[in-house]
């Protein structure tokens, strides 16, 4: 959550979804949080500790699948941070989903798996070093985005011909698809 903060140069996206998992809850009041110190009561003893509220417009959904004997019985959704309505209004204004749910990050760690062996469930393959697993994890996530078209992407062309777009071409970032030695060879960083 701290990278995404940055990457986003600290700018609230309008509706943040993920599972239950209450990890995802402290993450993201960890990284978008506001301090709050509160005030000194008057009495004798330690003042009361600092700790974090959400800022205004912050909207945090969470959907939980609930099972039984194995099978999924209910889906249950909650909003965490912000209000009802600011989430009706995201959801309202979104492009890729009406309903409050996991699908999209959960399409993509499924992607993450199948092309990094490193995160195949029940496997032998492993990373032995943090560093490794996360340079594995670099180059699976922008190779996909850069140089793997996506047949779902894909746009008619002017002779009547569908033209091949990677996630990275529908997001506006590039304008072709990346053969793995270009990205490869491409300098990280664009000096003039």
């Amino acid at each position: 959550m701290g990278q995404a903060r940055r990457r986003t140069g600290g700018r609230l996206m309008r509706l943040m979804t993920s599972d239950a998992y209450p990890a995802y809850q402290a993450a993201i009041l960890h990284a978008y949080g506001e301090e709050v110190t509160p005030p000194r009561t008057g009495r004798p003893g330690r003042p009361g500790a600092a700790y974090k509220e959400p800022p205004a417009g912050l909207a945090y959904a969470t959907v939980e699948k609930v099972r039984k004997k194995g099978r999924v019985v209910e889906i249950v959704t909650r909003v965490v941070f912000g209000t009802m309505a600011a989430v009706v209004a995201a959801l309202a204004g979104s492009r890729v989903s009406r309903s409050i749910d996991a699908s999209l990050i959960e399409r993509q760690h499924l992607t993450d798996r199948h092309h990094n062996a490193r995160k195949s469930r029940r496997t032998y393959r492993f990373s032995k070093g943090w560093y490794y697993h996360e340079a594995a994890t670099y180059f699976t996530l922008y190779s996909y985005n850069f140089c793997w078209p996506v047949r779902t992407l894909r746009e008619p062309a002017n002779d009547g011909r569908w033209r091949r777009r990677t996630p990275a071409m529908a997001a506006g970032l590039t304008d072709h698809v990346w053969s793995i030695s270009e990205w490869i060879s491409r300098p990280a960083v664009l000096r003039s």
